[in-house]
């Protein structure tokens, strides 16, 4: 089984890397900007029917949330045209796509865990742009997956936990917005559910939410980074108003994971526990 993971020098693409060599089931290809150029919409087709994989993972996306905001249009091609033809390819060829989205594809104002049946309404261009990508994906291949997840962090790449723990080392005290609530998702935690369902769960499709578990703040996240690497630095709780940016975030996105956990027969490990084992990597490689 040939699987082609698209965007896998993002921070998830990377941890697919690391952990494919223990699956000899499949083999692996693994495409970045350079192989794959989805702004290029017209080579898509053309790469897809060279490679023929059986199953495409497709981690990549634009995710600068606040650029998007002044970059609609680069957004839209990557997160929604080109999800457009890949899913399209995946039904006319009868091949596999699992595609991952992300919570800000809601506007926040729940008060309860959202599930998959949850009304959607993105506050901001790249939550309508992913949200058009869900709806193209499953609307073209409905034997397609879609993953929502969220705060999605790794070892590898740009994220809150290394800007987090590279702040804390060079500051006395670091801001954090408290009136933000979710769940992290550790990518290798994702990447190892993924190969999963690659291998066992082949025959199911539909829309999926996945996060570790636990219901924080990014204040109450900042702090236990700071709680396990050690490190001496104050925390300071502050609300949206005061952390401005230039897209909306919605303040409450914890997403419930039932559906996953019963279809995929899953234990989502606590997000402490799978913060601690990232940031042990990060120490190792400090």
């Amino acid at each position: 089984m040939k699987v082609l993971v698209i965007g896998s020098d993002g921070q998830l693409g990377l941890e697919f890397q690391k952990i494919s060599n223990s699956y000899d089931s499949s083999s692996w290809v693994f495409s970045t900007i350079k192989t794959l150029d989805l702004l290029r919409l017209e080579t898509i087709s053309f790469f897809l029917n060279n490679i023929n994989p059986s199953v495409i993972v497709n981690c990549a996306a634009y995710t600068n949330v606040d650029k998007a905001e002044t970059e609609p249009k680069l957004a839209n091609t990557i997160n929604y045209k080109a999800v457009d033809i890949i899913s399209k390819w995946t039904s006319e060829n009868n091949k596999k796509l699992i595609h991952v989205s992300t919570d800000y594809v809601f506007d926040g104002l729940s008060k309860l865990p959202l599930s998959e049946n949850s009304i959607t309404n993105p506050v901001n261009e790249y939550g309508r742009s992913k949200l058009k990508g869900e709806i193209a994906c499953l609307k073209n291949d409905p034997n397609s997956i879609v993953i929502r997840t969220s705060w999605l962090y790794s070892s590898f790449g740009k994220n809150f936990v290394k800007t987090m723990i590279d702040l804390m080392k060079k500051n006395k005290s670091v801001k954090v917005v408290n009136d933000q609530i979710g769940s992290p998702t550790y990518a290798h935690d994702l990447a190892r559910l993924i190969i999963e369902i690659i291998i066992n769960y082949k025959n199911e499709s539909g829309l999926f939410h996945y996060s570790n578990d636990g219901e924080i703040s990014w204040f109450d996240f900042a702090r236990s980074i700071k709680e396990l690497y050690n490190l001496d630095c104050e925390i300071i709780g502050v609300s949206s108003k005061e952390f401005k940016t230039l897209a909306k975030r919605p303040e409450y996105s914890l997403l419930n994971k039932s559906k996953i956990k019963i279809t995929f027969n899953l234990e989502i490990p606590n997000y402490k526990q799978s913060l601690k084992n990232c940031i042990e990597i990060i120490k190792n490689e400090a």
